[in-house]
């Protein structure tokens, strides 16, 4: 998992915007209604997004559609895997600690 897509995702605003974008398509215009968040503001964090390919876009009329690209969220899936048997171990030994006291 490349430290980009970390830092990518680190920022709170492009979360609140990958949140939207997960419930459907937006438009900008769409997204900066939703956010309450100014349109360069959005924009900007749109294009972070897509150059770190986690949205992609579409023209539609006279506007970009935006919307989740699957790629970046299965390797950050594939990263975290190992962590997250670890932590399943850890919380079952202690489930089973709890379950004999």
């Amino acid at each position: 998992m490349p430290v980009d897509a970390i830092a990518v995702l680190a920022e709170p605003t492009r979360r609140r915007i990958l949140d939207e974008l997960r419930l459907a398509e937006r438009s900008v215009g769409d997204l900066v209604a939703t956010l309450d968040l100014s349109q360069p503001a959005v924009s900007k964090h749109l294009k972070v997004l897509r150059e770190a390919g986690f949205v992609s876009s579409r023209t539609a009329a006279q506007h970009r559609i935006y919307r989740l690209e699957p790629g970046p969220f299965r390797a950050l899936d594939a990263w975290l895997a190992p962590y997250r048997r670890m932590w399943n171990r850890h919380l079952d030994a202690l489930e089973r600690h709890l379950e004999e006291s």
